[in-house]
Order: structure tokens, then sequence, then C-alpha cells
């Protein structure tokens, strides 16, 4: 199976999560005495089910051998997942809907440098896919209570085009 790349934008992304854009706010509140302007509230978080608690990380990601072939996904069935770059370099990111995995609903999106994303409870996903170069991201997610993660191996490798 061979996935297209398409641009991220909020609506296409949709399904899978939410979009982390803070030129897209549209709650911005000066504070810190008119220095700083907070981009409130980007995103739902889901992350106390079955006694987790809220767990903020970074990640650091090499780029996968080119050309791309993904052979596993994961979901996380209790929780969100937010990832947001912190090193200037746009990513790419594979998602498919909740539920069952079915392979014909798998979409590849290419994130800028300044977008992250939240993937909803549930919604399937590659691992962070830095591009250019070894890449940060500062991820929140949920830690401790039940287990919360599922990954699959794939029949056949996902192949990604240029």
């Amino acid at each position: 199976m061979q996935l297209t790349v398409e641009p991220l934008e909020a609506g296409a992304f949709a399904p899978f999560g939410d979009v982390l854009e803070p030129d897209a706010c549209r709650d911005r509140r000066s504070i810190n005495a008119g220095y700083t302007t907070r981009f409130h509230d980007l995103c739902r978080l889901v992350l106390d089910a079955e006694g987790g608690q809220p767990c903020l990380s970074i990640f650091r990601t090499r780029p996968l051998p080119t050309p791309l072939r993904l052979t596993t996904l994961e979901r996380h069935p209790l929780s969100s997942q937010a990832f947001y770059p912190l090193s200037g370099r746009g990513w790419l990111v594979v998602v498919a809907p909740a539920g069952d995995l079915r392979r014909e609903a798998i979409r590849a999106f290419r994130a800028r440098s300044d977008q992250g994303v939240n993937f909803h409870p549930g919604t399937w996903h590659h691992f962070s896919l830095a591009l250019e170069a070894e890449s940060d991201f500062l991820v929140v997610d949920r830690s401790g209570g039940a287990p919360d993660c599922d990954e699959v191996e794939l029949a056949e490798p996902i192949e990604i085009a240029p």
C-alpha cells in the first residue's frame, strides 16, 4: 500500500484529533503585562482515565531510512497524546480512525514546523516521524494506571510517496 502525503489542515485531520497551531488559535489572551500572548486551550486533553495522570516529555526522534516503509501502528485507547515539534522542522503524521484498524483508512499528513497534533483517544498512529534530521517533540500524554498502548504489526508495509 502506498500513501500520498496531504498537507496538515484542521478540517482534514478532525476525525483523528486536533491540529495545534498558535496562529490559528481563536482564543488569544494578553498576559504578563502585555509581554506574552497566551494561545489558550488549543485542544482537549484526556489524560486521567483509569488511574493515569498527565505526563510532559520530550521525544527525540531520528528519521527513518528512505524510502519510508512503515511496519507498525499504535493507539492509546484511554487517552489523548499531543505532539508539538521543537526543532524547527516539518514532520510527518500517519493516522487511521479509532476502532478496528482498516488499511484503506490510513492517511499521511505533512506537518509544518509550527504545527502539532493531539491524537484523540483510540486514534491509530505511527510514532513521530522526523524527516530532515533528528528532531525533538514536546509530548503531553498519560502515565501510570491501566495499560494504554496497543501496537499492531502490519501484514504489509505502508510506503509513503515522496
